[in-house]
């Protein structure tokens, strides 16, 4: 416990440091929000007054005395865009992006893990080659050209993919809102038509994800894997007469999982920004989305409350994996 508190402090100048970066960064930003939203047959009288009215005509450091006042009091500031609070929104869009991150994540985790060790187990093999082939793909494949891909394939051409429209169809209707997760609250209520509608719609922007978090993680385990592989104590534990399945997934597997699990918590901040071209190409309502529409708008507020909350999610995740490495090697909490 001490040991997270230790961690919990030193992340406080971080945020300290992404609070004045994000908001000296949206003010020299090209754009102007009054210009915007005073159109284009206004008058620099009707221009002036709305940047009063915004308190852009402020010196900066009065604007961002302001700034995070309104943060202490959990206030992230109106959109003008749509006239709501910002956390209101980014607490309704949250849910939609992270039930899309984490299904892409869980999908990488099934294939990447278990390819990685086949690919480290038969090294040279046809497995260790696809391995690698899939890593090389991974990489060099935008994010977005894989999903206008993966909807031409499955959409335009066979037919068996939902139109790219959102979190559900046209003739579904969204569950109550317990988790703001579609696929756990359908599940909860028993809506089982809603569950598969929900479903249908995750599979291609989460295998999106999915296809683009699959080579840090192949080439990861595979690396570690080996590494393991070749230690004094798995020669050991074969001498001793373990067979394979044991030797692997009960010795090697887990002491080579502290990397793989680092890797997982990049990854994860890594989809956490692709998700802003995911959500766009399958017109997926999540924070990313909704951060691009206000971008260019020269909308502030909620453009400084998405990358406030991406720093606050990054942070936590980080404090998670720490956690997580007590739990895989109690070594780790000795040392802490």
């Amino acid at each position: 416990m001490l040991a997270i508190l230790k961690r919990l402090v030193t992340v406080i100048p971080t945020l300290i440091g992404v609070v004045i970066v994000t908001f000296l960064l949206t003010r020299v930003l090209p754009g102007d929000p009054a210009v915007y939203f005073a159109g284009p047959a206004a008058t620099p009288q009707s221009i002036a007054e709305i940047r009063k009215t915004l308190g852009l005509d402020r010196p900066l450091p009065d604007q961002f005395a302001r700034y995070v006042n309104d943060l202490a009091h959990g206030n992230f500031g109106n959109s003008l865009s749509t006239g709501r609070p910002v956390a209101t929104e980014i607490t309704s869009r949250l849910p939609a992006s992270a039930e899309l991150t984490l299904l892409g994540l869980f999908l990488a985790i099934a294939i990447a893990v278990p390819l990685g060790i086949f690919a480290a187990v038969k090294q040279g093999s046809w497995i260790d080659h696809l391995c690698r082939i899939i890593a090389t793909a991974g990489v060099s494949l935008p994010v977005f050209f894989t999903g206008l891909l993966l909807v031409y394939v499955f959409y335009f051409r066979l037919g068996w993919s939902p139109a790219p429209i959102g979190r559900l169809d046209a003739f579904a209707t969204a569950p109550p809102d317990i988790t703001g997760f579609y696929l756990i609250d359908s599940l909860v209520t028993g809506n089982f038509e809603t569950f598969r509608a929900s479903l249908s719609q995750l599979i291609l922007p989460a295998a999106t994800l999915a296809v683009f978090s699959l080579a840090p993680i192949t080439r990861m385990t595979r690396a570690s894997m080996l590494a393991v592989l070749s230690s004094e104590f798995i020669r050991t534990a074969r001498a001793s007469g373990l067979n394979d399945r044991a030797v692997i997934l009960t010795y090697a597997f887990r002491n080579a999982m502290l990397p793989v699990v680092t890797t997982l918590g990049m990854v994860f901040s890594f989809l956490l920004g692709a998700n802003v071209l995911v959500e766009k190409v399958f017109a997926w309502p999540g924070i990313g989305s909704y951060a691009v529409e206000a971008l260019l708008q020269s909308d502030f507020a909620p453009v400084q409350g998405f990358v406030l909350t991406m720093a606050v999610l990054y942070v936590a995740l980080n404090l998670l994996i720490d956690m997580l490495y007590g739990v895989i090697d109690p070594r780790v909490r000795l040392e802490a």
